[in-house]
């Protein structure tokens, strides 16, 4: 991350803020107003309470993203589609190195960050952890919010049916606690490979080493028995305490919502380490540089299991928000957008709460593009179609999120030529500046 971070600094896309900021409310609030005006990375030099500078917003935009992996931004689905079998390729995928300038510290001497208004503690929410099935020793990562307690105890949401909380629950059968080590500013392809839909036999890390084209170096941990990339930033090492739950929250997420105080996982911290000069990564929850990635996930796995599926398969998003599939299709044969619709539930069955359909000629990131299909491609009584009582979203107790709605947004199939977009010659020609003076 360190090097990707200098990259855009160097060319100009790093906004770097070297007055003091207070990491209670007034950091993200800051984030949150330029993330808004500009959209780029931000570096906070001068954190209060704190020696580590933080950054933000490193990985906010698709174009960023697609950087670090050295792809088109428009073609994510298809990158992302081959990750697993990326990660089968040939190879030692790491190094393993000695580090003997690492720093240890206190958790308390980190940034803590008090993001929405009625967070109950500060955060961290960048961390991804690395674990090792207790089986298999098969390695994930994967993001989880952590609420800081003390120097010793941090409160972890592991969602149901994410490989750590699995891990976590096969330790527990076993009376024995998870060891876990928390990455704070991994190297960029591990941020991406953590979000990646992998199949549960597949090491993220050993991904992230094949995306990176050369061996990621490995040290071992001081604390417990894992080896972390050495390029990180920021780790903090510990264990998950077997059969213990503590109160955690409440906490504003991704959706824009407070998630209540609950009785979550207990992680005991054991040791932190640092590197010379290391920075901390920041994110703030629902913005794009969390959600964004979520997206990319979903919509690729969307478009792994159609594409495997039904013919015709084009590209996929999530837009404006992760709960609504848009999937660009070159349609086939009469029904054909429909049996589509009705694939995206098995697909994705947890996110795809509405799953719109549309033609190659509507531009899939563009909302009013899509919206302009909606409203003067799709008939409301024969082309949208309402499933009810069925369930999406896997924290959802009141079922405010139960329930389908399918949008066939594509052309009426066999008149295709009534339905031809209009286009104003040389439209795409013209330079403003030759006709006004300016852009």
């Amino acid at each position: 991350m360190r090097d990707f971070v200098a990259r855009l600094h160097e060319r100009g896309d790093l906004m770097v803020v070297d007055k003091e900021v207070d990491p209670f409310h007034e950091l993200a609030a800051v984030t949150h107003a330029a993330q808004k005006r500009w959209g780029k990375p931000i570096l906070f030099t001068n954190v209060k309470g704190t020696k580590f500078p933080v950054v933000t917003n490193v990985y906010g935009s698709r174009e960023r993203l697609a950087e670090v992996i050295g792809i088109d931004a428009t073609d994510f689905c298809r990158q992302w589609s081959n990750l697993a079998n990326l990660g089968q390729g040939s190879g030692e995928p790491f190094v393993k190195v000695e580090d003997e300038q690492l720093i240890e510290c206190k958790l308390s001497d980190l940034p803590l960050i008090t993001y929405s208004d009625r967070d109950a503690a500060p955060y961290f929410t960048s961390a991804m952890f690395i674990a090792k099935d207790p089986e298999t020793g098969v390695g994930n990562l994967s993001y989880h919010r952590s609420m800081f307690v003390n120097d010793n105890e941090l409160r972890c949401r592991l969602a149901p049916r994410h490989h750590l909380t699995m891990y976590h629950e096969k330790a527990e059968k076993m009376g024995q606690p998870l060891e876990a080590a928390m990455l704070i500013g991994a190297p960029a392809t591990s941020f991406l490979t953590a979000a990646a839909p992998l199949p549960y036999d597949v090491d993220e890390l050993e991904v992230a080493a094949r995306l990176k084209g050369s061996p990621l170096p490995m040290r071992k941990c001081r604390h417990i028995d894992l080896e972390v990339p050495a390029e990180t930033e920021i780790v903090i090492e510990g264990r998950f305490l077997p059969n213990e739950r503590r109160l955690e929250g409440p906490f504003g997420e991704f959706m824009g919502y407070y998630v209540p105080e609950g009785p979550n996982a207990v992680f005991e911290v054991l040791g932190v380490t640092v590197r010379p000069n290391a920075m901390f990564h920041s994110i703030l929850c629902g913005s794009s540089e969390e959600v964004l990635t979520l997206e990319l996930s979903v919509s690729a796995n969307i478009f792994q299991r159609l594409s495997a599926a039904l013919p015709g398969i084009l590209n996929v998003t999530c837009q404006p928000f992760v709960n609504h599939a848009i999937v660009q299709i070159d349609p086939q044969f009469e029904g054909h957008a429909r049996q589509v619709m009705l694939a995206t539930i098995g697909a994705e069955p947890i996110w795809a709460k509405i799953i719109t359909v549309v033609d190659a000629d509507v531009d899939i990131y563009d909302m009013d593009d899509v919206m302009w299909a909606t409203l003067t491609r799709c008939r409301p009584d024969k082309d949208m179609l309402i499933i009810p009582e069925t369930p999406s979203f896997y924290r959802d107790e009141q079922k405010d999120h139960w329930g389908r709605l399918l949008v066939d947004a594509t052309k009426p199939f066999g008149r295709e030529k009534e339905f031809e977009r209009k286009k104003i010659r040389l439209a795409d020609k013209i330079k403003l500046s030759d006709w006004f003076g300016t852009e």
